[in-house]
């Protein structure tokens, strides 16, 4: 059960450094720098997909060996599916519904998209061991 509750919480703490990630680049990039919401996100995106990586790795999978481009190229692929629906359903929001605040978007979107993420992540990129 300890591992459980250390798994999930190196879960949430690993996808909540990737959201202010995220959102941090999201918020500079519209509001200080005058980007249009579209065009920050991806860059947004980008920078998350970093320290996300790196933060599962130490603190959901607690992995010790070192990081490999391989084991990278598979966390992009699943975090590009993971964002690509999360991209999706930010950008019907903001299309339907075009007053709504970009982070307001960005945080339904990232709900809906923290399960395709966690699966892929489980079960794809670092299946070897679960703790």
């Amino acid at each position: 059960m300890t591992g459980t509750i250390s798994h999930g919480g190196g879960f949430l703490a690993s996808g909540t450094l990737a959201f202010l990630t995220d959102a941090g680049i999201l918020f500079v990039a519209t509001r200080g720098l005058g980007l249009d919401p579209f065009s920050a996100r991806i860059v947004a995106i980008g920078c998350a997909m970093i320290v996300g990586y790196f933060a599962h790795r130490s603190f959901t999978f607690r992995r010790t060996e070192p990081a490999s481009l391989g084991e990278f190229a598979k966390f992009a692929g699943v975090a590009m599916a993971a964002t690509s629906i999360n991209y999706g359903c930010y950008a019907a929001i903001m299309l339907l519904r075009g007053g709504t605040d970009p982070l307001a978007a960005l945080f339904a979107a990232s709900l809906i998209a923290m399960i395709v993420s966690y699966v892929g992540l489980r079960f794809g990129v670092f299946k070897r061991q679960l703790l």
